[in-house]
């Protein structure tokens, strides 16, 4: 994104405010599954009720990304960011103090939304507090680093905290960090606006692109449960495809869009979020869903074994996405970047496909986590700089909100997709998890050809 020709006041202190932030939207994302089991023996919830406890907060955060990304526009990004981690850190505490079901998914519910908001305005406002360099690349590497981290520790930090304190403990342990991230945001973001339209935002559009996308996201998670030839699924399906041609239509006649039509001419802003997408549906929730699955049904790991299996793959992406990849910038083209870790990442996924039949950990987890997560470590940095580069200052929010949006449409997908086919009848191969490994590697391969579609100025060296 093209900076305002100004740093933050205290722009030192703005990569650690925004990476902490970032960290607890990621964790909670997952943190709570662990601590289910907990939770429906202490407040009493019902087998179908108990889902929502983690549905609340993913349909909340994905359906309200796009809003939260032109909020941080319109409003600013030290105002979105303030909003944003008051209501998540706010919600925290009224979830960890919940006396019943109903208010627990509501404080879900309402963290999730505080994170839509909060997640675009944590990259809106590191894109601008850095101008185009060495200097955004590291910021940006910390910040993918830090979302693989979080991501990758939910199981883990929420059986440890189950274990040794509370269910409640998993929601409560946001407070303290939540607001010491606010003080510091506060401090060291700009108070200026970037040069959004201030004060107007497109209510229509809010309105039909958060009906769909929460309809879209309700939809496959229902598929996981009843199939796709459910009649409740496909309207739903139907419903949310609806909204977005709606929102679509709204947007081509706004005046001041939710999601300026420019953004979307843009190649690196389109085809940049169409690989977001496909990585999204390999890496955001299907690679942790299945492997999960795989270490305790398979390999019979107990939930904390579990989360301390995934640490490799945790180690490798930030070694690799922290330190590695902001060398290879300086030297080599994003898109060739990108290619090289889809490549790899498919390797990864392939081998991992092939090692389901081992009784081992160390046979059939290990040696693909680390080649796996060499490809996610150096695609995501550069990545994140293409979709980012060429916005300006003044749509800095609604790029990273359709960013972070197309990266949950994305898990949500694949974990749609692959469920189906794991749970199908397959002669070849006979484990069901290698198809769905299988699958994870074909789209890493189609991320790679897709690659070349980038516009020029990715695919030149710095």
């Amino acid at each position: 994104m093209h900076g305002t020709g100004h740093r933050a006041p205290a722009s030192r202190t703005v990569l650690p405010a925004v990476c902490a932030a970032q960290l607890l939207v990621v964790l909670d994302v997952s943190v709570v599954n662990v601590a289910l089991p907990s939770i429906r023996e202490s407040l009493g919830f019902s087998a179908a009720g108990l889902p929502w406890v983690a549905h609340a907060y993913t349909l909340a955060f994905g359906g309200l990304l796009l809003l939260g990304g032109r909020l941080a526009d319109v409003h600013g990004h030290r105002r979105a960011f303030a909003l944003g981690l008051a209501l998540f850190s706010g919600a925290s505490l009224l979830g960890g103090l919940a006396a019943s079901p109903a208010a627990l998914v509501l404080a879900r519910a309402l963290q999730g939304a505080g994170a839509a908001v909060l997640a675009p305005a944590t990259l809106a406002a590191l894109t601008t507090a850095f101008p185009q360099g060495p200097a955004r690349t590291r910021a940006l590497a910390a910040w993918t680093a830090v979302s693989v981290a979080g991501g990758a520790a939910g199981n883990l930090v929420g059986g440890l905290l189950t274990e040794a304190l509370s269910w409640r403990a998993v929601l409560l342990v946001n407070v303290p960090p939540g607001a010491a991230a606010l003080v510091l945001g506060l401090y060291a973001l700009d108070r200026r606006r970037a040069g959004g339209d201030a004060g107007r935002l497109d209510l229509p559009g809010a309105a039909t692109a958060t009906a769909g996308l929460v309809a879209l996201a309700y939809g496959l998670t229902r598929v996981r449960e009843h199939g796709w030839g459910d009649p409740v699924t496909a309207a739903v399906l139907a419903g949310g495809a609806g909204a977005l041609a709606a929102f679509a239509l709204v947007e081509s006649r706004a005046p001041v869009p939710l999601l300026p039509p420019r953004l979307l001419r843009d190649r690196s802003v389109s085809v940049g979020n169409a690989l977001t997408l496909l990585a999204g549906a390999c890496f955001q929730v299907p690679m942790w869903y299945f492997l999960t699955l795989y270490m305790q049904d398979d390999l019979g790991l107990d939930p904390l074994r579990t989360g301390l299996g995934f640490l490799p793959h945790t180690l490798v992406t930030m070694a690799v996405g922290w330190l590695l990849t902001p060398w290879l910038i300086r030297h080599r083209a994003p898109a060739t970047l990108i290619t090289a870790g889809c490549l790899t990442a498919a390797a990864g996924f392939a081998w991992q496909a092939a090692a389901v039949s081992a009784h081992s950990y160390a046979a059939a987890v290990l040696g693909p986590a680390v080649v796996l997560s060499v490809g996610a470590g150096l695609l995501t940095t550069p990545l994140t700089s293409v979709v980012t580069s060429s916005a300006t200052a003044g749509d800095a929010g609604a790029a990273s909100g359709l960013m972070n949006a197309a990266k949950q449409a994305g898990g949500a997908l694949g974990l749609a997709l692959l469920g189906t086919a794991a749970a199908s009848e397959h002669p070849l191969p006979d484990h069901p998890y290698a198809v769905v490994f299988a699958g994870l590697a074909a789209v890493q391969l189609a991320m790679a050809a897709l690659a070349m579609a980038l516009p020029p100025s990715a695919r030149r060296r710095p």
